[in-house]
């Protein structure tokens, strides 16, 4: 296991390389040039030079990329180009929204999804079931923003039962915290659910065909047990896999969600960052993200044998 661990590291710094290395060239050589935005349309040709003279966009991109990089491994992500702010402290103000946002929507996600996935594959072909693949169908073909206005105009304009936009902080009450969060959680987790019930579904018809448990289910063992203690569990593997691969899909649904709902997360800020050309803020969120997604996917690999005893590394 500790061999396996530290082979899967090496290779999580060389991805994290490779992925530093293409979002430093889509970034630089995409259309656009910041210093000319900073400057302004009133900015003549010497102020925007004179800028990016003073953002070092002029040195080759080699020596920008090696300072770029030699900066990180001190752990300083640079400072904003527009707010002069150090990046690592603007993006820290704000993790609490998107960390609370992602916590909320995997939880409900994956509690609804399997709870959803066991029970279509228990009423296989009925009526449950047929719900479920249409709402699969559903939650995979709308985008995330047009179920977003959906739900605020239904549960906030029409019935006035949550607030339309913004975040409340924990520290101001948890029922708060929660309020705000509860139409951005649903919206997020529609499309996960969806994904996730199906492969729950899939999973337990195929355990549940299995030889042993007829057998379970002839020794009179109780639908709880048939479904939770003996196929569940070995239909677990696949589950959590999904689980994981689904978590690229809730980083990319929290930017949309985030700017539906105006909530000031990191999602926002990446959107404004985006928006003005900052370049030290797109390239740190970009960082941060991907590094949390290969550490997932790592933890999810090293959860298969909590799950199934016999997988070994």
């Amino acid at each position: 296991m500790a061999t396996y661990i530290l082979r899967r590291m090496a290779s999580t710094l060389a991805v994290m390389g490779m992925v530093g290395i293409f979002i430093f060239l889509v970034l630089r050589l995409s259309p656009g040039d910041p210093a000319a935005t900073i400057a302004g349309d009133t900015a003549t040709p010497e102020m925007i030079a004179g800028i990016r003279a003073k953002l070092g966009l002029n040195d080759p991109l080699p020596v920008q990329f090696g300072h770029w990089s030699l900066s990180i491994l001190r752990g300083d992500f640079g400072t904003s180009i527009f707010t002069g702010g150090p990046v690592l402290q603007l993006i820290g103000q704000r993790l609490e929204p998107t960390i609370s946002l992602a916590i909320l929507t995997v939880i409900f996600s994956s509690v609804t999804g399997i709870a959803f996935g066991i029970l279509a594959a228990w009423r296989a072909g009925g009526f449950v079931d047929r719900v479920l693949s249409a709402f699969a169908a559903l939650g995979f073909s709308v985008p995330v923003f047009v179920i977003g206005y959906f739900l605020i105009y239904g549960f906030a304009i029409s019935m006035r039962w949550l607030p339309v936009q913004g975040y409340k902080s924990f520290d101001q009450g948890p029922g708060p915290w929660f309020v705000s969060l509860l139409l951005p959680t649903v919206t997020l987790s529609l499309a996960y659910i969806a994904l996730i019930a199906r492969i729950t579904r899939a999973s337990m018809l195929e355990v549940l065909s299995e030889d042993y448990i007829r057998t379970a289910a002839a020794k009179g063992a109780s639908s709880y047990s048939l479904l939770f203690h003996h196929a569940l569990k070995n239909a677990g593997v696949p589950i959590l896999t999904v689980i994981g691969l689904g978590f690229a899909h809730l980083i990319g649904g929290v930017v949309i969600t985030e700017t539906v709902f105006n909530i000031p997360g990191v999602g926002r800020l990446t959107v404004d960052a985006i928006n003005n050309r900052d370049y030290p803020i797109i390239q740190a969120v970009l960082i941060l993200c991907s590094g949390v997604y290969v550490l997932v996917n790592l933890a999810v690999d090293l959860a298969y044998t909590l799950i199934d005893p016999r997988i070994r590394y």
